[in-house]
């Protein structure tokens, strides 16, 4: 009965390996999810789902598989699905009161229950509404939606609405979260994670559970040893674009920032406008007064910084290419020879960029910066695009 499941995650492109699947046989044999569909479902989940962007196919491939009702028609649920009748009277005790549960048995219990209901799904020609018998809506049959009866099954309701229903017969439905979406502020963070490496520096504070045992065994009595915590000890250059064409992106912008400086301890930032120019601020309302000159950054920062540019790289291709071509101000040097000397001095650079990958086509100056950073170190600011940025960056 699960072969049909192991092929709709395949079909939604859910990346589940055969090994996988056994494991989850396995683990059915073995009893960790009996006569209950919540259990089934996160053990299933928990199994066979490796990352957090396929949760969304997979959701899709289960409904399609046990719960949805538009895979398959009407006059087949039951077999299609072909769920255990074991499985839904169990269901049916867990869930239901022991007055309905006498009130199911007076009636002829739950395997007459079931089995009415296939009838009715075989006499059943079209849609019901009212009523006491077909499978309809706002009536007192025991099978439909949005009606009343103490022993129904629901089938095609959003939810319960006197919460009396022995089976629930829903299309579940959940949030979207797959690799190409925009992101937020957590889903940064799960990109960002990519980007470690990890050392144990600060406080003497962590249980070293390890090495705990081994004194223990060494000694013959309690020797509780302690370590610094683990952090990720990767040092981040931040460059951000501000101002005019950056306008509409600021919140994802923002979102980024505020991630960046959750996941990375060793983080310095830097503000500029369209390209790399002569300076750069860390207070957008000192740009004038208070900037730190270009050459100061690449004096500072050693070359073990992984230096990562934002920006929507749309602007003037004189802006890149030549010495005063800079639209605020008078530039001694081109854009492109600080954008040079930026991916020098940083061999672990990047930019990402917030405009739709399918669009920079449309604009020269994007080709510009990923002919001077390389086609691989652009990358869109999507959940995918942020992941294989830092695995570029993590070379």
């Amino acid at each position: 009965m699960f072969l049909p499941f192991f092929d709709n995650l395949r079909r939604a492109k859910v990346p589940v390996s055969l090994r996988e699947f056994l494991s989850f046989l396995e683990a059915m044999k073995a009893g960790l999810a009996t006569y209950d569909i919540e259990a089934f479902y996160f053990l299933a989940r928990a199994i066979m789902i490796k990352d957090e962007r396929h949760i969304d196919r997979f959701d899709q491939a289960f409904a399609t598989t046990f719960k949805g009702l538009e895979a398959i028609s009407t006059a087949e649920v039951l077999d299609a699905v072909d769920i255990p009748a074991g499985w839904l009277e169990k269901l049916a005790e867990k869930h239901l009161s022991d007055e309905e549960k006498a009130e199911i048995e007076a009636l002829g219990g739950f395997d007459n229950l079931m089995e009415t209901l296939k009838k009715r799904l075989e006499e059943q020609k079209g849609r019901h509404q009212g009523g006491s018998k077909w499978v309809g809506t706002a009536g007192t049959s025991p099978f439909g939606a949005y009606g009343y009866n103490p022993e129904g099954v629901r089938i095609g309701q959003k939810e319960g609405r006197h919460r009396r229903a022995v089976k629930v017969w829903d299309k579940r439905e959940f949030r979207n979260f797959d690799g190409d979406v925009e992101l937020g502020t957590r889903n940064i963070k799960v990109a960002l994670k990519r980007l470690r490496r990890w050392a144990r520096d600060g406080a003497v504070e962590e249980l070293d559970l390890p090495g705990t045992i081994r004194a223990t065994a060494e000694h013959g009595y309690i020797d509780v040893k302690t370590r610094p915590e683990r952090r990720n000890a990767v040092k981040v250059l931040l460059f951000l674009d501000i101002g005019g064409s950056m306008d509409p992106h600021v919140k994802i912008v923002e979102e980024l920032f505020s991630a960046a400086r959750a996941e990375f301890k060793h983080m310095e930032h830097f503000y500029f406008h369209n390209c790399l120019y002569e300076g750069v601020w860390k207070d957008n309302r000192r740009r004038w007064n208070a900037q730190t000159p270009t050459w100061d950054v690449l004096r500072t920062y050693g070359p073990d910084y992984k230096c990562i540019f934002v920006g929507d790289a749309s602007m003037s291709p004189y802006e890149i290419a030549f010495a005063g071509g800079a639209n605020e101000h008078w530039n001694p040097e081109a854009g492109q020879v600080w954008l040079e000397r930026a991916r020098d001095q940083w061999l672990g650079h990047l930019w990402i960029n917030p405009v739709p990958e399918k669009y920079w086509g449309y604009t020269q100056s994007i080709a510009m910066i990923q002919q001077i950073f390389g086609a691989d170190r652009m990358v869109p600011m999507t959940l995918s695009g942020i992941e294989s940025g830092m695995k570029v960056l993590g070379r």
